[in-house]
């Protein structure tokens, strides 16, 4: 909505690294439930499995600042010595001086003792100091995946995003790729976290909290919800259509009155 307003362009991309938990299966079902609620995306549909050429040069280019290292730590090692930070454990560069083979490690980066500040449009100025708060964060797995943190910042200078419309769960995130964003002299797109949708205990809705999968013959009812929730003006009679919600959705749609915090469906 907010790429529409602007008359912007609304990119698809596919999250799809981790291949032992995605499936093509996966990934047309997503595509049919977006379609069947509208949302038609812009140009050609972008998978993060076909990018992996461009993901080696990133990498490549990082390791020749000098800034790569292998580690070779498990989880469970890292609990054991690991301070907790706000978001969770820090690492303490347990192997940032051991020159390990980058063969079956996980592979680092260092971080500096610097603090990373952004400006997000909804949640305002969110700031996070790199080595106290998260520590050597990994961008490639040991299992030889690479991780969320390098591809994103890669995919969105490729696909020449300039803002980033997400959930407020990837706040803390953000920090992490402005500061690889810097280090390859790549363009910092403007964010907005949207709130998340939680359920009556509070967990986010996900299929890690075992919520219903979206209703594809519900559309314009999910879209009316959605709309509530994001604390848009209500219409004077529901829509018929989908292509109806958007002809009067469109030029009513303000971000100035998305709430921050979690929305909920109950209550």
């Amino acid at each position: 909505m907010e790429a529409r307003t602007y008359q912007g362009q609304w990119r698809l991309r596919i999250d799809d690294l981790d291949v032992f938990r995605t499936s093509q299966d996966i990934s047309d079902d997503i595509i049919g439930t977006l379609a069947c609620h509208g949302l038609h995306w812009d140009g050609p549909i972008i998978y993060q499995n076909q990018q992996m050429t461009h993901y080696h040069e990133t990498l490549d280019s990082l390791s020749r600042q000098g800034l790569i290292y292998a580690c070779a730590c498990s989880r469970k090692s890292i609990s054991r010595v690991a301070r907790r930070g706000r978001y969770g454990l820090v690492y303490p560069g347990t192997c940032r001086h051991l020159h390990l083979p980058h063969l079956g490690n996980a592979l680092r980066i260092q971080v500096p003792h610097e603090t990373i500040c952004i400006d997000d449009s909804l949640q305002g100025r969110f700031s996070q100091q790199l080595d106290a708060d998260i520590g050597d964060f990994v961008i490639k797995r040991r299992d030889s995946l690479f991780a969320y943190q390098l591809a994103v910042v890669v995919d969105d200078a490729l696909m020449g995003v300039t803002h980033v419309v997400r959930g407020a769960d990837l706040l803390d995130n953000t920090p992490r790729q402005v500061y690889l964003q810097r280090l390859l002299n790549l363009p910092e797109p403007r964010y907005l976290h949207l709130p998340l949708l939680v359920g009556p205990t509070g967990q986010k809705l996900s299929k890690q909290t075992h919520a219903k999968p979206v209703e594809r013959k519900r559309a314009v009812k999910n879209l009316m919800t959605a709309w509530s929730l994001l604390g848009q003006t209500q219409p004077d009679e529901c829509p018929s259509s989908v292509d109806e919600f958007y002809q009067w959705a469109v030029p009513q749609w303000s971000a100035r009155k998305i709430p921050r915090g979690p929305v909920s469906l109950i209550g």
